[in-house]
């Protein structure tokens, strides 16, 4: 595979993450001037944010948390030349629900939905580790 279709859905994933941060910034500041929040009621971290940018802001930190399994995935498949076509839908494969859980994320955030999609996301990253385990340490 060439290291740009290895690396694109990558990218795709970065990307949401600074949508994410910019759309957190704008609906935090959107907030404040509407009234619904004060400064010194969010100075501290102090859990005052309206629903909105609660749900953009949770989404946002949880791109810091099962994603960097899949990106250190990624950078040892480049390193032992083990990413393949297989590897590579994958890859999509997992940006396609990290995508999708965002969208219940900061939508209905039903938490029946999200977490269907989160999982199916953990044993899609789950099945890229043991295939990169396998080839790694059985050389194939």
């Amino acid at each position: 595979m060439t290291i740009q279709s290895v690396l694109l859905p990558v990218f795709v994933l970065v990307g949401l993450t600074f949508a994410l941060l910019v759309w957190m910034g704008r609906s935090r500041l959107g907030a404040i001037r509407r009234g619904e929040v004060k400064i010194g009621q969010i100075a501290l971290g102090e859990p005052a944010w309206p629903e909105g940018p609660t749900k953009v802001a949770n989404n946002y930190h949880n791109q810091f948390q099962l994603p960097v399994l899949f990106y250190v995935a990624v950078v040892i498949a480049i390193i032992t030349q083990k990413a393949d076509l297989i590897f590579v839908v994958l890859e999509w494969l997992f940006v396609a629900l990290r995508l999708l859980h965002t969208y219940v994320h900061t939508g209905s955030n039903r938490l029946q939905h999200r977490f269907k999609v989160f999982l199916a996301g953990v044993l899609v990253l789950a099945v890229m580790w043991l295939m990169l385990a396998l080839r790694i340490l059985a050389g194939i």
